[in-house]
């Protein structure tokens, strides 16, 4: 129960279609199993009452909420709607990310590095810019974004790596600018995971089994030789968000199996 009585919103709480959990959906079941009440955002509304079933069948609580996080009025609305319903916001878990259309930097479209931006790092700015409020009148809080390894290590996804790396910045200055207020704000960089978004994606555009594409990615790993899962993301979140992290703010926490230590 490290989360007993806390209020928290995971943005991107619905996942892609796929074999195994994504890190939205892992993170709201492990917030709701350790007593928090969860609104669940996603811009699917089905995917994310697949979540809120899953966390009612294991007796949590939680409730649905459809926005696009790339419309000012829909993360407004959000922030509002979870107030009204609960009275405050303790955790904000900033999850969506997408890389789809991302290329080398003179293959990239102006129209992909434009949609990554808005999603990846726009969408971040505009759910905290209207929670932070309710955290700064509560003078408490704690912010989880999710970043991406991609954006310390070298890869040929141009769009996403910048943007990743802009959710770092944005991270500590906005660790730097909260703390006055009582609110905590850190972000997890995932390593190679085996959810859903990263392997039907690859799958789409690579000519290669699923079997092949696990492999190839888990050989790329120091610990293990095996890829993370969206638990391991999950676990991490939950202490960021816990009080068990009360004097942690401003941190970029690697959770990678080793692959950003990797120098030369």
């Amino acid at each position: 129960m490290r989360l007993e009585g806390k209020v928290a919103i995971v943005v991107g709480a619905g996942q892609t279609p796929g074999e195994t959990i994504g890190n939205g959906r892992a993170t709201a079941i492990l917030f709701a199993r350790e007593g928090a009440r969860v609104m669940l955002v996603d811009r699917v509304l089905d995917r994310a009452r697949e979540t809120e079933k899953m966390i009612g069948d294991e007796g949590g609580e939680s409730f649905s909420f459809e926005a696009d996080i790339t419309h000012e009025s829909q993360c407004e609305a959000l922030a509002a709607a979870c107030t009204q319903r609960w009275g405050r916001i303790d955790v904000l878990h900033n999850n969506v990310g997408i890389g789809g259309g991302d290329a080398g930097i003179t293959r990239l479209s102006e129209e992909a590095w434009d949609r990554i931006f808005s999603v990846n790092l726009k969408g971040m700015f505009l759910t905290c810019k209207h929670v932070l409020p309710v955290m700064r009148g509560q003078g408490a809080g704690a912010i989880v974004n999710i970043s991406s390894v991609a954006a310390v290590a070298s890869t040929g996804i141009v769009a996403y790596k910048t943007s990743k790396a802009g959710v770092n910045a944005l991270t500590q200055a906005m660790a730097m600018s909260s703390a006055r207020h009582g609110i905590r704000v850190n972000c997890i960089m995932p390593g190679l995971m085996n959810t859903p978004m990263a392997i039907e994606s690859w799958l789409e555009v690579m000519d290669i089994s699923r079997d092949e594409l696990i492999a190839r990615r888990d050989a790329q790993v120091p610990l293990g030789a095996k890829m993370g899962t969206a638990w391991d993301v999950a676990h991490a979140a939950l202490f960021l968000a816990s009080d068990e992290a009360r004097f942690v703010t401003g941190v970029i926490l690697p959770v990678d199996g080793g692959q950003s230590a990797k120098i030369g």
